[in-house]
């Protein structure tokens, strides 16, 4: 009788013949990961700054409540302690927005240089691996047709 052929064996002796480098996958997840960490790090960062001006911002307000609610001998008087707790909330909304939009700045140049640095580097990094999977494989090839 004849011998049923191996294929597991033939497939396996063939991818052998083609190697892989499943580092390249290894330090892309790594990267990856490293970006995730660098990102995350600005968004907390940027979060972090926010709760700030937002707590300043309701101590403030709460320490300019005090004047509202105290009694008022003249009743013009509180007139004149509305308006002047209103224009200090204008002020103060004015000067909180500005500094959320200088944080939101920040964290969107940070978080956009993170992204271009991280792009080129890919770039760089699967140029490199292309070529040596390119030279790998036509060595490759070319020791395969030599061996049949």
């Amino acid at each position: 009788m004849t011998k049923a052929t191996d294929y597991t064996k033939a497939f396996s002796d063939m991818m052998s013949t083609f190697p892989a480098d499943f580092s390249v996958y290894q330090d892309a997840m790594q990267n990856s990961a490293a970006l995730g960490e660098k990102l995350a790090k600005v968004a907390l960062t940027a979060a972090e700054q926010s709760a700030d001006i937002s707590s300043k911002w309701t101590k403030d307000t709460l320490g300019k409540m005090g004047a509202v609610a105290k009694v008022q001998k003249d009743p013009a008087d509180y007139s004149k302690v509305a308006t002047d707790f209103a224009s200090a909330s204008v002020e103060m909304t004015t000067e909180n927005l500005a500094a959320f939009a200088e944080v939101a700045k920040r964290a969107q140049m940070e978080a956009f240089e993170l992204l271009m640095a991280s792009g080129k580097d890919a770039t760089e990094e699967m140029t490199a691996a292309m070529k040596k999977a390119t030279t790998d494989a036509t060595a490759a090839t070319k020791k395969a047709a030599k061996a049949a």
